[in-house]
């Protein structure tokens, strides 16, 4: 198994939050991941300007998690050339070939994600044509909620009927739950509170790595 990712996850309500907790973590991390959502497809709103990113500089690489409706038609803006990764939700779209296919062609990595309540089966049709599938753990939206164990066995169905993607974990990673959705066979993890909400960020994400890297 490759080595585990951890992802610092941005979850804010405005770009100026955005950009002074991604400087937080750019010493410790290769990746981050920032939460996108406009209230279409969550019950909060959060950052979701994509023209803020044109001018943003960091070494780090960037994932988009898009938290909004009607995503087929959307996702274009989204596609700038600083953005890594793209990951958009299957219940949010009704052609998800769409999305994969113009990210391909910003040669911008494409991910789909799905919510816990959603079957894993429904995204088994593209995971070949993608680089990374991601379960949500926590129900969309607000940080800090508690992972739902349930989805480890969602991970492990994820590995199963991929075993060349990337299998991402979003929610209620902290150092209890890291070892257990990596045994599953998860080997990105995006975490929030388990990192900000601590004093020192450096030593969070060491324990973090050093809890998941089995």
């Amino acid at each position: 198994m490759r080595e585990v990712e951890i992802i610092p996850s941005i979850n804010a309500e405005t770009f100026a939050e955005v950009q002074k907790k991604i400087r937080l973590v750019e010493p410790y991390v290769s990746w981050v991941h920032l939460d996108v959502a406009d209230g279409s497809f969550t019950d909060i709103t959060l950052w979701h300007n994509p023209d803020d990113l044109l001018e943003f500089q960091t070494p780090l690489f960037i994932e988009v998690h898009l938290m909004l409706d009607r995503i087929d038609e959307r996702a274009d803006e989204w596609l700038k050339p600083n953005v890594r990764r793209l990951i958009f939700h299957r219940e949010a779209s009704r052609d998800p070939d769409t999305v994969i296919e113009a990210c391909r062609r910003a040669d911008i990595q494409p991910g789909i994600a799905i919510r816990p309540d959603t079957p894993v089966e429904d995204v088994f049709p593209y995971l070949a044509k993608i680089d990374l599938v991601q379960t949500l753990a926590v129900v969309p939206g607000r940080a800090g909620q508690k992972f739902i164990p349930e989805t480890l066995s969602k991970i492990s169905a994820l590995r199963y009927a991929c075993s060349a993607c990337r299998v991402e974990v979003d929610g209620g990673i902290d150092t209890n739950t890291a070892l257990q959705v990596v045994r599953a066979g998860a080997d990105t993890l995006v975490v929030a509170s388990a990192i900000f909400n601590t004093s020192d960020i450096k030593k969070a994400v060491e324990e973090l790595r050093s809890h998941a890297n089995i």
